[in-house]
């Protein structure tokens, strides 16, 4: 029997390894608080575009122009990003922060769920 190797795990750092914890992915709604980190809007640009609201303090960054971004994100900040509900877009944003060394999760439920825990909005 050949041995295999495991998949590094993600904790953020800039430099993972085995022994790095397993970074949590999500953060849930109620446990956020966006004036205390550094909060991303990843919505796709037409679901931005079409939403008259974001979460106080938020920055729109377009998950399709990642590469564009990324550089420049603080490796050194918790980092949470949020997306409609969660799903895709930011699970692949958080995939690529957390492989370039950025301490990122994402809301779960996305906006929609911060909503719903009566998380604030603001128009923006």
């Amino acid at each position: 029997m050949e041995p295999t190797t495991q998949p590094l795990k993600r904790c953020g750092c800039a430099n993972p390894t085995e022994k790095c914890p397993d970074a949590p992915r999500t953060v849930k709604p109620a446990e956020l608080n966006p004036d205390a980190t550094l909060v991303f809007d990843v919505r796709r640009e037409a679901d931005y575009a079409a939403s008259g609201e974001t979460i106080p303090g938020a920055m729109w960054k377009n998950p399709d122009k990642i590469d564009a971004w990324i550089d420049a994100v603080p490796r050194t900040l918790d980092v949470v990003i949020y997306c409609v509900r969660g799903g895709s877009v930011s699970n692949s944003v958080v995939d690529r922060l957390q492989a370039a060394g950025v301490k990122a999760r994402f809301i779960e439920g996305g906006i929609e769920a911060w909503k719903a825990a009566g998380g604030k909005v603001v128009a923006k």
